[in-house]
């Protein structure tokens, strides 16, 4: 089994663009969360049949794909059916994350999970690597990649962890706070570290 890397950061930290450079420039394999949330509910899932069983077509599109907004909506009325479809999924996306881990090529791998503090996720990894920034930097990319207002850009940081409890967890950080901020040179250094820790363990 290879090296786990666990990689979370708050919103608009740029996991995203760190894990892309993990990816293009050493070949490391990425199991990314959000991506497997987004499959454990596409047509023809279990997932996505459990949702419609409990709400009804109101919550597809005409192409049969989950309706977000509409599943939103629902939640937003009723809070505690958040906790019906977290029950639901969340152990759906563990196992597949699981899954898709057992067929990593690379020396170790990536499984990046925004809400690694929040769901307690950590324990899926052998060591957490935290992508930091200010929060201002995060409020002012969020408004400008997400086009919402500033109290919309609060409130989704103030729903998220804080960057003490990130950080609290972090075995490694890389900062990202300045727009043009040297990340390859601290990921060439991070990625060195990961294969030396690798090849001791063989």
């Amino acid at each position: 089994m290879a090296l786990i890397v666990g990689l979370t950061g708050g919103i608009a930290s740029g996991k995203t663009t760190v894990a892309n450079i993990f990816r293009d420039q050493f070949s490391i394999d990425i199991v990314d969360a959000d991506v497997v949330a987004r499959e454990v509910v596409e047509p023809g899932s279990d997932g996505l049949k459990a949702i419609v069983a409990r709400y009804g077509q109101e919550v597809l599109h005409s192409d049969g794909t989950l309706n977000r907004p509409a599943l939103r909506t629902i939640i937003f009325a009723h809070p505690s059916e958040k906790q019906w479809i977290d029950a639901l999924l969340h152990p759906m996306i563990r196992r597949n994350m699981q899954q898709q881990l057992q067929h990593v090529t690379s020396e170790y791998a990536l499984l990046v999970i925004p809400l690694m503090v929040e769901n307690d996720l950590q324990q899926l990894a052998d060591l957490v690597l935290v992508v930091d920034v200010e929060e201002e930097i995060q409020i002012q990319r969020t408004m400008n990649r997400d086009g919402v207002s500033r109290q919309q850009a609060e409130s989704i940081l103030q729903s998220q962890a804080s960057r003490e409890q990130r950080l609290a967890i972090a075995n490694d950080v890389i900062k990202n706070h300045s727009q043009n901020q040297q990340l390859l040179p601290q990921i060439t250094e991070l990625h060195k570290k990961y294969l030396e820790m690798c090849r001791a363990n063989l």
